[in-house]
């Protein structure tokens, strides 16, 4: 019986064969597996560049490339018949003699490569990789036949025009390298391309190195195994390797946080985080997002990743919001009635004088008191305001306490809480020793045994404190991800401030988007660093993706009918390339915009989400379209601070709403259309 691993790059091609060929081609490898008499055989690749190549007839002019070990067949993947005989003469396989992994090389590409090298070589006696020996560089797992190309090379533009054509384990500690690091960079770039430790390694030994990269094959023993591996997104077998280890390492003894900029992975290594403690049965866990929407959404991945009803059940996919009501609504005995934004909008309009308008006021209860959980004026009076820049002196205090307790105490009569409040009540019940409130079966208060965060950048430290009293403290209690360039709230935390001193591991690589919409995005969220989760700042610094696409299209209309028209042209165009409707989404800042857009697409047939900027949060698409990203509209002009009031609460708007159209636009892992009609945002990079 053959041992069958599968790529994900065949995956990927079996789906965008027509129907009745990928149905064959299903049908073969179901075949081959189960050895049977009517299945494809092998069949030899002349003047191929790895002897192990071979491919086999799976559909009517289709085959796969398959590299063949004794019994181990490693399906890469499948092409018409002249497209499979190229790849298959024009690659070449390896195993990374550093850490074990499976490496595939375009060796044709790579040979048209070495005679510019050459040429440029005799024109300068500089070597970009001169200080290291051949020696050095082999340690690092550069492949033998890498070197030649290594050694011709006299700038940094040379090695970086290869990147396409090299396996990530071969990329990464050379750029290191190039960018003028050390051996231990380099070790410390390679590390992060492995997903366990390799043990002994035989660069001989396919299923070995094939085993070691979960991110490249999948292993299918039984038919059910091989259905579920080509009929599952990528995302919930092929784990890339950062993502590999963190999701899957076997206990933190400390809470953990992972950042990342869009598209690296967060929300997929939270939920296979998830899936692996629901799978190690030690209690119960809770899997916290954003926003119940979600919440919605994450369950429903949950449940392609974890098969097992037992397993399954141990996850709880909410919101703070959602943990905290139930808390207060177990202890006292009825849900809590909570307050709408219009009435508290008016209380606040009673609070405000002439010294402090209720914006202020709002931003230094919800920043300063409810954030540090004061409780008495003199707390108030001593307690500092970072992010605050009007500076409030000790009658000024007075005044805002006064100003707050009004708003509290009416509350309080109306019988009504905000969510922050509530937050802040279900963290101090769980502090007490009332019993157990959520039914959990161990003794104690906390309600779950590990808590797994997504989004984490929006979280206000009320309702850390309340997912801190949640879980224990003990080995894998809190793991976090979250990326604090996305944030969309005034939310700037540090965890160690909130009694969370997390260890951090930061994600470099955008594995969703290309090139072309990662740079214009950074461009337009602004390269700078952002404060919050952790101490100090968080940059982009070294934040890349691998692959190239499209650049983003910018189109500017006459008028907004105009633009709405464009809009419907464009998503009609991508709905004729065969683009699915819900791998399209469409955004805007406005209401009345997505109101608009929602009609026009509706009366041209088109059905397709449409949200406003903050609805994109925790998604992904293949095209994206935003639409009015026009000065006026975007910032919000009723969203910002004024700069007379309170100007570092303005510039932390403006950030918001930066921060806020870079998340929308990062939503796209294809194509990303951006319109305006008037003058164009100022946020739009030039």
């Amino acid at each position: 019986m053959p041992r069958l691993a599968i790529s994900p790059e065949f995956t990927r091609e079996l789906s965008t064969l027509a129907r009745p060929v990928r149905r064959d081609a299903v049908v073969a490898v179901r075949r081959f597996l189960g050895n049977s008499p009517s299945a494809p055989h092998p069949e030899r690749v002349r003047n191929s560049r790895d002897h192990r190549v071979t491919t086999l007839r799976l559909a009517d002019r289709h085959r796969a490339v398959a590299l063949r070990q004794g019994d181990t067949y490693w399906l890469v993947t499948v092409l018409p018949d002249a497209a499979a005989w190229a790849y298959a003469q024009r690659h070449r396989f390896g195993v990374n003699p550093a850490i074990g992994v499976i490496e595939t090389w375009d060796a044709e590409a790579l040979e048209r490569v070495e005679p510019a090298l050459r040429r440029s070589a005799q024109r300068s006696k500089r070597r970009l990789f001169s200080q290291f020996c051949d020696t050095d560089l082999l340690e690092i797992g550069v492949d033998q036949q890498l070197l030649r190309l290594l050694r011709l090379m006299t700038t940094e533009s040379h090695f970086e025009a290869l990147e396409p054509l090299l396996p990530e384990s071969q990329f990464a500690p050379l750029s290191a390298l190039a960018r003028g690091g050390t051996l231990t960079e380099a070790w410390r770039e390679l590390d992060a391309c492995r997903s366990s430790e390799p043990g002994v390694i035989d660069t001989g030994d396919l299923a070995a190195a094939l085993r070691r990269s979960p991110h490249l094959a999948a292993f299918a023993a039984e038919r059910d195994e091989l259905d579920r591996i080509m009929a599952l997104p990528h995302w919930c077998t092929f784990l890339y390797p950062p993502q590999h280890t963190y999701a899957n390492w076997a206990g933190y003894h400390e809470p953990v946080l992972v950042t990342g900029g869009a598209g690296t992975g967060k929300t997929i290594i939270a939920l296979h985080r998830a899936a692996h403690l629901a799978r190690a049965g030690a209690g119960a866990v809770m899997l916290v997002t954003f926003s119940q929407g979600l919440a919605t959404e994450l369950s429903a991945r949950l449940d392609l990743i974890i098969e097992d009803e037992v397993e399954r059940k141990r996850v709880e996919v909410g919101n703070v919001d959602r943990l905290a009501h139930r808390i207060v609504a177990e202890a006292e005995g009825r849900p809590p009635a909570l307050v709408g934004a219009g009435d508290l909008a008016t209380l606040w309009e009673e609070a405000a004088g002439s010294r402090f308008g209720a914006a202020f006021l709002l931003r230094e209860w919800e920043q300063v008191i409810l954030a540090q959980n004061l409780r008495t004026l003199e707390e108030y009076q001593t307690a500092s305001r970072p992010g605050r820049s009007v500076e409030l002196g000790p009658e000024s205090r007075v005044v805002v306490w006064e100003a707050v307790r009004h708003v509290v105490d009416r509350l309080r009569e109306s019988g009504r809480r905000t969510l922050l409040q509530l937050a802040s009540e279900a963290a101090a019940l769980l502090g007490q020793s009332t019993g157990d409130l959520l039914g959990q079966e161990a003794p104690g208060l906390e309600p779950y045994r590990h808590i797994v965060v997504d989004e984490a950048q929006d979280l206000h430290p009320a309702q850390w404190r309340l997912l801190r009293a949640a879980v224990p403290v003990a080995q894998d209690d809190l793991f976090i991800v979250g990326d604090p360039h996305q944030r969309m709230f005034d939310t700037r935390v540090a965890l160690a401030n909130v009694g969370i001193p997390a260890r951090r591991f930061q994600l470099k690589i955008s594995y969703r988007l290309p090139r072309e919409i990662l740079s214009w995005g950074v461009r337009l969220r602004g390269g700078g660093p952002a404060d919050g989760l952790v101490d100090g700042i968080a940059d982009l610094y070294g934040f890349r993706a691998v692959r190239n696409g499209a650049r983003p299209t910018v189109l500017g209309y006459v008028s907004p009918e105009a633009e709405i028209a464009g809009l419907i042209s464009h998503v009609s165009e991508w709905m004729e390339e065969g683009v699915p409707t819900q791998d399209i989404a469409v955004a805007a800042r406005t209401a009345e915009l997505v109101k608009a857009a929602r009609t026009a697409l509706r009366d041209a047939g088109i059905t397709v989400k449409v949200t406003m900027l903050h609805g994109m949060k925790g998604l992904e698409f293949r095209r994206v379209a935003v639409i009015g990203v026009a000065d006026g509209i975007v910032p919000a002009p009723d969203a910002l601070t004024p700069a007379s009031e309170d100007p570092t609460a303005r510039a932390h708007d403006l950030q918001r709403e930066r921060g806020l159209l870079y998340v929308a636009c990062t939503r796209a892992g294809e194509l990303l259309y951006v319109s305006y009609s008037g003058r164009a945002s100022p946020f739009l990079p030039g």
